[in-house]
């Protein structure tokens, strides 16, 4: 199974960096490939709902599950009863590549979209992607934060979420080039994967407007007897912080994958 991912993978590179060519360039990247470094980061960027996603900083790979729930998302505020929303402005909050807040941008008109991120190469990847794509400087903002720290008391209608949310205690089944490659700040969220959802959902409602939404993701493996799944634990963290509603969604694998929550 291995020799025949590694088969794909250089298809795909030749097909997508070098038109089907074995160039001395091919070469080494392939020689990147069998070392086991992602293919996305050797062809250098990934498509996420019509953006061209620049990978050349290394952040965070863009997910398919990621990708899944961004565009349901998308399909909801752009049906007929969401044509209303005027001029709504987005939050995406650990942006990372920016992939989410960028396939709103795309995808929605009249909008405007701050990023945010605490890592500098996240924001210079976030510049770059933003460049790349055309988006006009006039449709977006970003800001180099922890979480909500270096802002001041803005109001959001939307606020898109995918924090790290891992927990460290399943770092062994975390495929071995991932580990090697990406970013593990972008990965994991103390020992059970909710530091930063905590601390996130704290802070959030002070952000949003009156009917406001949030959408998170977060990890949707399924807890044992003994550990709560973080479903489960969301919904304790929701009640806590006073959150009027919300409805969990699964992935196009059919697991919890995210939240909607309403202020």
């Amino acid at each position: 199974m291995k020799n025949k991912n590694l088969q794909r993978e250089i298809s795909w590179l030749l097909k997508e960096k070098y038109s089907g060519q074995l160039t001395d360039k091919a070469i080494k990247d392939i020689t990147r490939l069998k070392k086991g470094e992602p293919v996305d980061y050797v062809i250098g960027f990934t498509n996420f709902l019509g953006c061209r996603i620049d990978l050349s900083y290394k952040p965070l790979i863009p997910r398919i599950e990621t990708e899944f729930w961004v565009k349901e998302t998308l399909r909801r505020l752009t049906a007929p009863q969401g044509k209303s929303l005027g001029k709504p402005r987005f939050l995406d909050i650990f942006a990372g590549s920016g992939c989410v807040g960028l396939a709103i941008l795309k995808n929605i008109k009249n909008v405007k979209v701050t990023f945010t991120d605490n890592d500098k190469n996240s924001i210079l990847q976030i510049k770059k992607n933003c460049k790349v794509n055309k988006i006009s400087k006039n449709n977006y903002k970003i800001i180099k934060s922890d979480i909500f720290k270096n802002f001041v008391k803005q109001k959001f209608d939307f606020i898109l979420a995918n924090p790290p949310y891992i927990p460290v205690k399943n770092k062994y089944k975390i495929q071995e080039s991932t580990l090697s490659y990406e970013p593990s700040k972008a990965l994991f969220g103390g020992q059970d994967g909710l530091f930063y959802i905590e601390k996130f959902l704290s802070q959030a409602k002070d952000y949003l407007t009156e009917n406001g939404i949030i959408y998170l993701e977060f990890d949707g493996s399924v807890g044992s007897s003994q550990v709560l799944s973080q479903k489960k634990q969301i919904e304790k963290l929701l009640k806590k912080f006073s959150y009027s509603s919300w409805q969990f969604y699964k992935d196009q694998f059919g697991k919890w994958r995210y939240v909607e929550i309403k202020n």
